[in-house]
């Protein structure tokens, strides 16, 4: 998945689990650029009685690197509050929820929002709300009305909303965990089977996101709304993380948890896919502590990345081209590590600077698509991926035919992509999401999704 349980430690800490990054222009405000920051994962809409919540241990940041250093040049944090009205009842809510102050919401979370820039932070936002998640239809009966009610406007012209919301990211797992199997050419595969149409395995759960809303002025180095998108300033670069304190002792009573020391971040996240499927197991959770400019360390999986080897090995000869290429992957660097330089795109550009990087890197110069292609860049549209990256974008396709080769040829002119690299595929298909904030659909409930 895009970054859902991607890593051991933190697969057994999910309140700590960045699993989706998502930036682009807005394109109902584009003045504007929205961030989705999406934690706690795959999660089960029936999964009571104690459902999903935000830590209230965690700091959830979203980082902004404008100066070309891979370092956070602006940071908002949030920080969450749990409350429990009724400490009697063992039930999550008590009664129809129908405002968010309602107080059969026995579980409410109350959040703060701060930006910090120049080693200065200013508080933007407290004690705003975060709705129940979906119970139900008694329980929380008008859930899109609720939800709706916990969008609120930050000074200067932003916006932010946290709460649940249904997952917009879409990958066929139970295929591509089984030996990299793409249902759609499994007949091709080592151990062939009837091709077939890939299955969204995450059509039907809820994550816990956190979307703020800013004027791109705010994000940019010198305060700029830039329009040239071959100025490199136009480019920022952005990736999130989860921070929790380092000691975590119960009480004296055994009562509840006490946490104390400095903060350790538990997981980071830029690029979908990065740690996932690029950072070899021993080294993931080493990489979930670290920093951007520090990836360096990890280039070594990106240059020569291991689903490039295992693709030839497991569709016999379908990928021959690919096979005896030995070279190091310059295109996925560039696309991944560096951002695209002017030159290799026709009019385009995300380059944020020599540094080495796992960064989601948004030219903010690159006006909305009037008819947006989930293939971004791929397919034609340079204001998807890798530019930023939209709910819609399909960046598991867009990953795929890149490891396959499909990019190659930018950067080395003498290499001939197979003719699957442009085909490759899991097959699996979006879920529908909003056009408007915050641009993820409503959470499924558990009384209509049954559990698994």
């Amino acid at each position: 998945m895009s970054s859902h349980r991607e890593a051991p430690e933190v697969s057994k800490d999910p309140v700590a689990d960045s699993t989706d990054l998502y930036a682009f222009v807005t394109p109902d405000r584009p003045d504007t650029v929205t961030i989705i920051a999406n934690y706690v994962p795959l999660q089960d809409p029936a999964g009571g009685p104690n459902f999903f919540e935000f830590g209230d241990e965690v700091r959830y940041d979203i980082h902004i690197s404008n100066r070309g250093e891979a370092e956070a040049d602006i940071t908002y944090s949030f920080t969450f509050t749990t409350e429990v009205p009724n400490p009697d009842s063992f039930l999550y809510i008590t009664g129809p929820v129908t405002s968010l102050d309602s107080p059969s919401y026995n579980r409410p979370q109350r959040y703060s929002v701060s930006r910090t820039a120049r080693r200065r932070r200013r508080v933007l936002a407290e004690g705003l709300r975060v709705p129940p998640c979906n119970v139900g239809p008694r329980s929380t009966p008008d859930y899109a009305d609720l939800a709706a009610s916990a969008a609120y406007d930050l000074p200067g012209g932003g916006r932010v909303f946290a709460g649940q919301r249904a997952d917009a990211f879409w990958v066929d797992l139970g295929s591509v965990f089984d030996l990299g199997t793409l249902r759609p050419f499994q007949n091709l595969h080592l151990i062939p089977s009837a091709a077939m149409a890939g299955i969204n395995t995450l059509s039907k759960v809820n994550v816990h996101s956190i979307v703020l809303q800013v004027p791109i002025a705010d994000l940019t180095a010198d305060g700029r709304v830039p329009t040239d998108v071959m100025d490199l300033d136009s480019t920022i670069g952005i990736w999130t993380a989860a921070n929790r304190p380092r000691v975590r002792l119960w009480d004296s009573r055994r009562e509840r948890l006490v946490f104390s020391g400095p903060q350790q971040q538990a997981s980071r996240l830029g690029n979908p896919l990065f740690n996932e499927v690029l950072v070899p197991m021993s080294r993931k959770d080493a990489w979930n502590a670290s920093q951007p400019n520090g990836d360096s360390a990890y280039a070594a999986g990106v240059l020569r990345p291991e689903l490039a080897g295992l693709l030839p090995a497991l569709y016999p000869g379908v990928f021959p081209n690919l096979a005896a290429y030995t070279k190091d992957r310059a295109d996925l660097a560039a696309i991944l590590l560096t951002g695209i330089p002017e030159g290799v795109v026709p009019g385009f550009q995300n380059y944020t600077g020599p540094v080495q990087a796992d960064m989601l890197r948004l030219n903010v110069a690159v006006p909305p698509a009037t008819d947006p292609q989930p293939l971004g860049l791929v397919g034609g549209d340079p204001a998807g991926f890798p530019t930023g990256r939209r709910v819609g974008d399909d960046v598991v396709t867009v990953e795929l035919r890149a490891i396959a080769g499909a990019t190659l040829p930018l950067v080395d002119p003498t290499f001939t992509p197979d003719g699957a690299a442009s085909l490759v595929t899991d097959g699996s298909s979006p879920t529908a999401t909003p056009d408007e904030f915050p641009y993820l659909a409503t959470p499924y409930s558990g009384y209509d999704v049954p559990s698994a």
